[in-house]
């Protein structure tokens, strides 16, 4: 995870901004996600998702471009905010690439890692007619800059999609100290540390998962 410089809360606890996004929210971006693309006039034969990331963003463009060949590879870099030492390819891509117009899929270029494996990764296996890559959002930290992204990210935040919301905010409880001892607790210290609202329900599903609260 690329964080900036963090205020220190409450007996020394790190505060970062959060954005949680919300299943409407995300599909309002992955609109203006295909409108960008068709502007363009880039019609591709074929969508890769990156997993994990970008599995549910690429399933709803290749339906909003009604396009049927869809195919996946699985980088790993992130655990829930965890950022493992070094992007790789755990699944290979096993379509054929070669002449054909190609668009990788991923959620967020976050520190561009992952992008930039998976074209080097899709290169190698042949020569696209054409090779463009898409995103939800792009952070301008980003050593990687796709084709198309719906919103550039200006000041840094960890962006929390409706797909990992579960994970990412069990990965926030793991590290939080003390403990939060209730529902409520953990709801008020993500709103003073991360500037999120989240509801309830999702609270006890994390706490189902955790085993705790």
């Amino acid at each position: 995870m690329v964080v900036p410089s963090v205020d220190q809360g409450e007996q020394g606890r790190k505060a970062y901004p959060c954005e949680l996004i919300g299943w409407e929210g995300f599909y309002q971006l992955a609109r203006k996600l295909t409108r960008r693309i068709r502007a363009t006039g880039f019609l591709p034969e074929l969508i890769v998702a990156i997993g994990r990331g970008g599995l549910v963003p690429a399933r709803v463009l290749a339906d909003q471009l009604d396009l049927f060949d869809l195919a996946t590879l699985k980088i790993e870099h992130y655990h829930a905010m965890h950022k493992q030492p070094y992007a790789r390819v755990r699944y290979p891509l096993t379509a054929q690439v070669e002449g054909r117009r190609i668009l990788s899929v991923d959620d967020v270029s976050d520190t561009g890692d992952s992008l930039q494996l998976a074209t080097e990764h899709l290169l190698a296996r042949g020569r696209p007619a054409q090779l463009r890559s898409a995103v939800l959002h792009h952070k301008r930290v980003s050593s990687f800059e796709p084709d198309y992204f719906a919103e550039e990210v200006i000041d840094w935040r960890w962006i929390i999609y409706p797909w990992a919301v579960i994970e990412d905010l069990n990965g926030m409880l793991q590290k939080m100290e003390p403990r939060p001892a209730s529902v409520q607790e953990f709801m008020r210290r993500l709103r003073r540390e991360h500037a999120i609202e989240v509801s309830e329900q999702i609270i006890e599903d994390v706490a189902t998962l955790a085993g705790t609260l």
